[in-house]
């Protein structure tokens, strides 16, 4: 009977958190959480209830001055119990004494309410500000901007705010929308909604309510609906393929709530001038019928003018209501809307009951975000800890987004010491920071261009320039608007001068601001997007021009038919490109790739694939073939990044034991039982470090663990093992709508324990291995193995696609797909690993679980092949890499931790990886289908990456031996030296090996 309870327990408990599509952390309920809803509404009056869910404007700037209206607001909150207030102009100082003043008189708490997509600072003036969302869309790594959440959280908490209205997740396809533009996070939905997601997890980690905004949609438009309302005519498709996506992506990763815009959109509601903010079609139709959402609705601003053209301010509330908003915000006059909404109930327009129902939900994400108790500001050093975290991030912002866009003069850049350097500040008329460093590193001769100035202030810095002969020019747009209006306000003498300068050979041109106006340097030679005009970033690009700083960034949007979505130039020289013919490779025989890997798409062994060799140091051919899928839509890149599978075995977990091992903090004769107390008083304590990375300590080669969290008879998951969302319970990510619970990491090391141990000095090869071996990594460092690969070897040689649980730092677009599993997830794998073991370890175990672009991995093995070190960042000791890569075992092939080729290869019907592979080779392949091999004889490196498991996993890559064929392939392609040339050579390695033996590193102890 006991079992039979816990059974349909567990069911109604998977079934309560599956049908709470987002918003689960702010609409959790409890047993606490319910008594204090209860209560609460049982005091509010019919007047009440209503002012439960408006949110009032608490100030605003007038001119240049910040005016409150905490007399008015105080007003309301005694008379109406008002629900919410929203933060805008002034000091955080200001702010903190009113609201502890409101709140300390409130009735019921006030939920407080910011509009801050670049955090305080862009309300309040004694606040810094983070960076505008368009420099955010620069970025190659989404880690940073987890961190701006996280940090906008800090300040919301520290300041007493609980919903910040951000991110905004508008897609900004229209160059001359005045109202969005660098307030998006760029044009592609990919990016935007991996961006936008992992700031809302940021600040919702923190317990700061995040709003995704503007729904369903506000990049496309070119009316600002503060003025009036904007018409977009696009079908349903249209926009569910563009502008609905990132609304979806957020509220599958549990948005708490949504803003909805004012637009008018046919395709949605034909209602003549009805925003859809108004249109229950819109809100109660599209976005909780369609797209699941269940958290707080706000609407945009009802005092805007999008609405009050067309309805009056309380006529728009009840029709706020109606359509199926939660909160209303800036209702304008508080009183009128209140009786109209009360009019409308009379009318029966509304019923009490949809009303108490908002209210007590409102009451509920109250209860969570921390106001059953009496908020209180403490403002002891406030305005210190609020911009404690601002510069450091910005830094890393605009280290990441600064993007070099084009450069003809490849001599320009980086400009060297000596030079005779010349600075045009168009925009300013006195020197900024920028021209300070410039004057401090180069003297700079500084000229400066207000947009007040005329043709004759710019004949004289033409003429003078002319005179003077500057070995360099820099080019510097100031001040400019943020919205394009009148070309953001650069006036026609200003533009004439940039048009001059920007073409004249090497001038660089710089934009600091908003990255649309470079369609103003169509003609410049070489030009920077520094998308922000503050002393941080001009740091930023004066270390750009001293070579100092790799530009990283790419354009987030599309400026001209040139200059489109993604261009930017990555100046990182790890391994140049060059001609086949430079490093000694043949570069007609290596055409036969070509033919090898258009056959193995052919004949169905993988939808793509890329490929990489690498000669002494310099990639001399790499190429990608075919599409992500058969279906042909998706074509593979260069940046297609792949799950690693096994590759991940040397890539994350073996380098890092190579490393504790060189700093003597691990020991390879010692036991697991020396380092994971879990395994101690168990038959696995005895297995030595060595043994596991020789896949000879015994352990079982894989156990599958994701069957005992289905039903064998049904093949569904069990009740309560799993929920369709992310949650405190549920947080761990194995799937698209599937996060296993928090405590099943426990039960996966159990049944390692608990597994049959086989004989020791026998070669299994075994995952089991690798995932304790992660697990010592991680107990020896303090930190998750993903973590510390990452700050160790990945960021240090800026391999930024290289990462685990890519999906938190890489748009999906980037990242091929694996198999379309036909068990355990029942989905297409993209993004999450394939493998179902690393899947129940959160993405991270020492098997599996990386992923990468065939560059960024290329750059780690070339270290290997250079003994350790690349562009002059040394990570290892030559002798440490000998030592791995070389054979270790009597009974097997295996280096420590790399695989390496057969021994017998000269004489084996099928040679592994290929025939003439060196038996100095080191590296490994993958499940998936992928292929590393790096070649210290030859100086060689050969990457093949493919996802040949898609749609479902077939053997025909094996069986056709692909990655053998083309690795033999580069073999045959090395030009054989002349006698002469192999005379000259064979002296030398005769000299060179009786001087120089390597000497086998003792163990540390």
């Amino acid at each position: 009977m006991a079992g039979y309870f816990m059974k349909h327990l567990l069911t109604a408990v998977f079934l309560l958190y599956s049908i709470l599509a987002s918003g689960q952390q702010f609409l959790q309920t409890s047993p606490a959480a319910q008594r204090w809803v209860d209560s609460t509404f049982r005091k509010l009056s019919k007047n009440e209830k209503i002012a439960q869910l408006m949110v009032i404007r608490l100030s605003e700037r007038k001119g240049n001055e910040a005016v409150f209206y905490d007399k008015e607001v105080s007003k309301f909150v005694q008379k109406y119990n008002i629900g919410s207030v929203c933060l805008f102009q002034g000091k955080a100082t200001q702010h903190a004494a009113i609201l502890n003043n409101l709140q300390a008189k409130a009735r019921t708490p006030i939920l407080v309410t910011i509009d801050g997509e670049t955090g305080l600072g862009m309300r309040f003036s004694d606040v810094k500000p983070f960076p505008y969302q368009l420099t955010l869309g620069a970025i190659p790594d989404a880690a940073v901007a987890y961190q701006l959440g996280n940090a906008i959280g800090e300040q919301c908490r520290r300041m007493g705010i609980q919903v910040d209205y951000a991110p905004v997740v508008d897609i900004n396809n229209n160059p001359n929308n005045p109202v969005i533009n660098f307030r998006s996070l760029g044009e592609d939905k990919y990016k935007v909604s991996l961006l936008a997601t992992q700031i809302m997890k940021g600040m919702q980690d923190k317990g700061v309510m995040a709003t995704a905004k503007h729904f369903p949609g506000h990049g496309d438009v070119a009316v600002d609906s503060h003025l009036d309302l904007p018409v977009i005519n696009k079908t349903l498709p249209q926009l569910e393929d563009l502008e609905l996506y990132p609304f979806r992506q957020l509220i599958k990763e549990g948005v708490g709530s949504v803003m909805v815009a004012h637009l008018y959109i046919p395709a949605i509601d034909t209602i003549r001038n009805q925003a859809t903010s108004l249109s229950r079609k819109n809100v109660n139709g599209l976005l909780r019928g369609q797209l699941g959402f269940n958290g707080l609705t706000f609407t945009d601003a009802l005092e805007m003018k999008g609405v009050t053209k067309f309805y009056p301010q309380g006529e728009a509330a009840v029709q706020s209501i109606i359509a199926g908003n939660d909160m209303l915000c800036l209702p304008g006059d508080v009183e009128n809307s209140i009786k109209a909404i009360r009019h409308a109930r009379r009318e029966h327009k509304l019923t009490w009951s949809e009303i108490d129902e908002k209210v007590k939900k409102v009451l509920l994400v109250k209860y969570n975000l921390g106001l059953s108790q009496k908020p209180s500001i403490d403002t002891t050093r406030l305005v210190a800890d609020l911009n404690a975290k601002v510069n450091p991030l910005k830094k890393e912002i605009y280290q990441q987004a600064i993007t070099l866009v084009r450069q003809i003069d490849s001599t320009v850049l980086p400009i060297a010491k000596g030079k005779k350097v010349a600075y045009v500040g168009i925009g300013i008329t006195r020197p900024n920071r920028f021209a300070e460093q410039l004057q401090e590193s180069y003297g700079a001769a500084c000229y400066y261009f207000g947009y007040k100035a005329d043709t004759t202030q710019a004949k004289t810095i033409l003429n003078t320039l002319q005179a003077e002969k500057y070995d360099v020019v820099i080019l510097g747009l100031h001040q400019y608007q943020r919205y394009p209006a009148k070309n953001f306000g650069i006036s026609p003498a200003a533009f004439s001068l940039l048009q001059q300068i920007q073409q004249k050979p090497n001038t660089i041109s710089l934009a600091f601001g908003n990255p649309y106006a470079l369609k103003n340097f169509t003609e410049a030679r070489n030009l920077i997007a520094a998308y922000e005009d503050d002393s941080i970033m001009h740091e930023v690009a004066v270390n750009v021009l001293h070579g100092n700083i790799i530009s990283q960034g790419k354009l987030p949007v599309t400026i001209t038919p040139e200059l489109v979505y993604g261009s930017g130039i990555n100046k990182n020289y790890a391994l140049p490109v060059v001609a086949p013919a430079l490093v000694g490779l043949d570069s007609v025989k290596l055409k036969q790739i070509d033919s090898i890997a258009t056959d193995a798409i052919a004949q169905g062994a993988t939808p793509g694939c890329v490929v990489l060799v690498a000669k002494n140091g310099k990639i001399a051919f790499q190429k990608a073939y075919g599409t992500l899928e058969y279906d042909g839509k998706e074509p593979v890149t260069l940046e297609t990044v792949y799950d690693m599978a096994s590759v991940t075995k040397i890539s994350a977990t073996t380098v890092s034991v190579m490393k504790l091992f060189e700093e003597g903090r691990l020991d390879l004769q010692k036991t697991l039982g020396d380092y994971l107390p879990e395994v101690r008083n168990t038959d696995k304590a005895p297995l030595t470090i060595k043994n596991i990375l020789l896949h000879q300590a015994g352990l079982v080669p894989f156990i599958t663990f994701y069957k005992e969290t289905m039903d064998e008879a049904t093949g569904k998951p069990k009740p309560g093992i799993y929920s369709t969302i992310s949650s405190p319970m549920y947080p761990v990510r194995v799937g698209e709508n599937m996060y296993l619970r928090r405590d099943w990491a426990d039960t996966i090391s159990k049944r390692i324990i608990q597994s049959k141990l086989g004989p020791a000095n026998t070669y299994v090869y075994s995952d089991n291995d690798f995932i304790y071996l992660g697990k010592v990594v991680a107990q020896i460092t303090g930190q998750p193995l993903d973590e510390y690969v990452r700050k160790t070897f990945y960021l240090p040689l800026g391999m930024r696609s290289t990462t685990f649980k890519p999906r938190e730092h890489l748009p999906l677009n980037l990242i091929a797909p694996t198999e379309q599993e036909p068990f355990f997830r029942n989905q297409l794998v993209r993004g999450d690993v394939h493998d179902p073991g690393a899947a129940l370890l959160g993405g991270v175990a020492g098997h599996a679980g990386l992923f990468s672009n065939i560059y960024d991995l290329a750059k780690l093995y070339q270290l290997l092949l250079n003994g350790g070190e690349l562009n002059g960042i040394r990570l290892f000791k030559k002798e440490t890499i000998d030592y791995f890569t070389g054979y270790h075992s009597d009974i097997s092939r295996r280096g420590l931790g790399f695989d390496k080729p057969e021994k017998d290869n000269a004489t084996r019907k099928n040679p592994y990886p290929a025939l003439s592979a060196s038996p100095a080779t080191f590296g490994h392949t993958g499940f998936t289908g992928i292929g590393v091999w790096a070649d210290p004889t030859n100086d060689l490196l050969f990457l093949f990456f493919s996802n040949r498991v898609n749609p479902k996993v077939n053997n025909k890559l094996l069986e056709m031996n692909v990655r053998g064929k083309i690795q033999e392939v580069v073999y045959q392609s090395i030009i054989k030296p002349t006698p002469k040339t192999l005379t000259k050579n064979k002296v030398l390695a005769t000299s060179q090996s009786k001087t120089s033996k390597i000497k086998k590193p003792r163990t540390r102890s």
